[in-house]
């Protein structure tokens, strides 16, 4: 009878730890937002009037759970790709900030290629927050240095932090 205890207290123990995310399903609708307009978080994206709209579906987390667009076109639709290996490392634990009840490591591509030659796919990490609302960070490489110690700007690197609103409607853009 202990034994029986033990094992239904630890599976309960392990349900209240996992954590239900299907209210963050955009189920037609989608979430919208604009970048966060603040230069020294901020490259590679007009902060002025980009916006991105993200189609996510929870139950698809570990496979390619939605899609990204951004006003801008830089994005059009473009799928969320799941990076397998991810699911099974510490990495899939990554905790920042306060308010983030999950966050997740994606890669996304470019709908409109970049042409500096160092690819299209570009690092979302997606961020569920406990208001409800969703966080996305586009990053994208890291600008070189020069020889005199100035950046290079052939690298078209990007950061932006998009704070996204779920809305009933889908994504426009």
């Amino acid at each position: 009878m202990k034994g029986g205890l033990l094992l239904v207290l630890g599976a309960l123990s392990l349900v209240a730890a996992c954590r239900d995310l299907s209210g963050f399903n955009s189920n037609g609708g989608s979430y919208q937002g604009a970048v966060v307009n603040a230069p020294f978080v901020l490259a590679g994206i007009d902060g002025g009037s980009t916006s991105a709209c993200l189609t996510i579906d929870t139950s698809q987390l570990q496979q390619s759970p939605g899609a990204l667009s951004t006003s801008d076109g830089r994005f059009h639709a473009a799928p969320i790709r799941s990076i397998p290996q991810i699911w099974q490392d510490p990495l899939s634990t990554l905790q920042f900030g306060e308010g983030r009840l999950k966050n997740m490591m994606y890669m996304v591509r470019a709908s409109t290629p970049f042409t500096d030659g160092e690819g299209n796919d570009v690092l979302a990490v997606v961020s569920l927050m406990q208001s409800g609302d969703i966080e996305v960070r586009l990053i994208r490489g890291a600008p070189e240095t020069t020889d005199e110690g100035g950046i290079s700007s052939t690298m078209q690197n990007v950061f932006a932090i998009f704070d996204l609103t779920k809305q009933s409607s889908p994504c426009s853009y």
